[in-house]
């Protein structure tokens, strides 16, 4: 009975221990009890039960709940942090969230040129020369609704000067441009100068003015189909002069057709342009510099042409990229209506390109595009080397305007060590008939060329 008795108090015991408070009960001397056997299920329950265990499972759960909280804390600076951080295309590319983009672009050229002296010709801008050709920084980015900007201004001149100054929306295959951007004159004028093959673009589209004008244009894109259309005014340095070059409007439009021939890029395209300079016997002239930009001297020009009211200009354009090999030809005929007989002068050009290295040229919306580098410098190669050929072909006589002839025939050598540098080298013999200059009597002549450019852009 004694035994039964100890069993039964150390029962009780436990069950105050694990409960954490007293069991008001007898003295285990003064207890009257039956001699009975422990029951281990009561302990079970009473040890489930007890206040300790509670308060741990309580602490877990909280614990739990305090780590999930971090997580999500954790996931949200993660999310911020990479909105936050700019993505690199050339440049930073900040995302703002909710459609609003912004990205800084910019571009520094800086050339050095060498003109041959003809006989009996002096003139200080002949020889050698250098100049910051490009000096741009600008913004570019997209806003909420489908709406984009972009901005430039160029440092370069004696002015600092816009040059793509717009607003855009785009809707599907269409895009809508309002403000200062190019309107749509030849292959080679709308191919990014960073992404040209030589210095200098073909004569013509510097000869006949063509430049980015303030306006509103479409195009549409789908497929192999390119067509742009727009109206424009003049550019914004005209528009704030003084004087009445703020006053003429022009119809714009191109239709580029770009089909693949297999792994093969083919382009071929069609302008017209009319513009009314909207002044009662304007004045035009049409000139041109030996294929770099170093030097102010031309060989080649018009002199003033009097009594203008309109220019009518008609570009032809015809391209292939074939691997590492691009050609690439274009006719433009620039007709000026006048007071008296309506001269019509004309420009083309053929050019051929090869990488040496294995890259393509880039093609990208009915122009050419960057050049992609395989082995760049900075990865332990020798990047890009591409080799270029032109014949470049300028006629400014015609209805008694005696403005010359230019057959130039050039030569390129490119190295991009990257993407987004290239080191240039180009030289020309140019043949000039009529030219404005005189040299030992004679009109008739040709002048040796060169030039080099150091670029980066971003």
């Amino acid at each position: 009975m004694i035994r039964n008795s100890v069993y039964a108090a150390l029962l009780v015991g436990s069950a105050w221990v694990f409960s954490g408070s007293a069991v008001a009960q007898d003295p285990p001397a003064q207890q009257k009890a039956e001699p009975t056997e422990p029951d281990q299920s009561d302990a079970a329950a009473a040890i489930a039960a007890a206040e300790p265990i509670d308060d741990l499972q309580a602490k877990i759960e909280l614990l739990q709940a305090q780590v999930e909280s971090l997580q999500e804390a954790l996931a949200g600076v993660q999310a911020a942090q990479v909105k936050a951080t700019p993505s690199w295309k050339g440049a930073p590319l900040f995302d703002g969230g909710s459609g609003w983009t912004f990205k800084p672009r910019g571009r520094l050229m800086y050339d050095i040129g060498w003109v041959e002296s003809p006989t009996g010709v002096h003139n200080p801008g002949l020889g050698f020369s250098n100049e910051i050709r490009r000096a741009r920084l600008g913004v570019e980015g997209t806003m909420p609704g489908g709406f984009g900007y972009k901005f430039e201004l160029d440092f370069a001149g004696e002015s600092v000067e816009f040059a793509d100054a717009f607003f855009n929306y785009k809707k599907g295959p269409w895009d809508f441009t309002v403000g200062q951007h190019n309107n749509f004159q030849s292959l080679d004028e709308l191919t990014s100068s960073v992404h040209s093959s030589f210095i200098e673009r073909a004569a013509f589209t510097d000869a006949f003015g063509f430049e980015r004008r303030v306006g509103v244009s479409a195009q549409y894109s789908k497929g192999q189909l390119l067509a742009q259309a727009g109206l424009f005014s003049d550019s914004i340095s005209d528009l704030n002069s003084i004087g009445d070059d703020n006053n003429s409007y022009s119809a714009d439009g191109r239709l580029v057709f770009a089909p693949m021939m297999g792994s093969n890029q083919l382009h071929f395209g069609v302008s017209g342009h009319y513009r009314q300079l909207n002044d009662a016997g304007s004045t035009i002239r049409y000139r041109q510099r030996p294929a770099i930009h170093t030097t102010d001297v031309r060989f080649i020009d018009t002199g003033n042409v009097n009594g203008v009211d309109t220019e009518t200009g008609l570009g032809l354009e015809a391209a292939g990229i074939f691997g590492r090999f691009h050609l690439a030809s274009e006719a433009y005929w620039q007709k000026v209506g006048r007071t008296g007989d309506d001269p019509t002068f004309f420009g083309a050009y053929v050019e051929g390109g090869y990488f040496f290295t294995g890259e393509t040229r880039g093609y990208k919306g009915g122009k050419f595009d960057r050049v992609k580098v395989l082995k760049p410098f900075d990865k332990g190669g020798w990047g890009s080397f591409g080799l270029n050929l032109r014949w470049d072909y300028l006629d400014l006589t015609d209805e008694g305007f005696v403005g010359g002839t230019q057959n130039a025939f050039q030569a390129s050598l490119n190295w991009k060590p990257m993407d987004y540098v290239l080191f240039g080298f180009n030289a020309g013999h140019i043949l000039y008939d009529d030219a404005a200059f005189v040299s030992d009597g004679d009109s008739d002549y040709s002048v040796n060329v060169a030039g080099m450019r150091a670029q980066v852009d971003f």
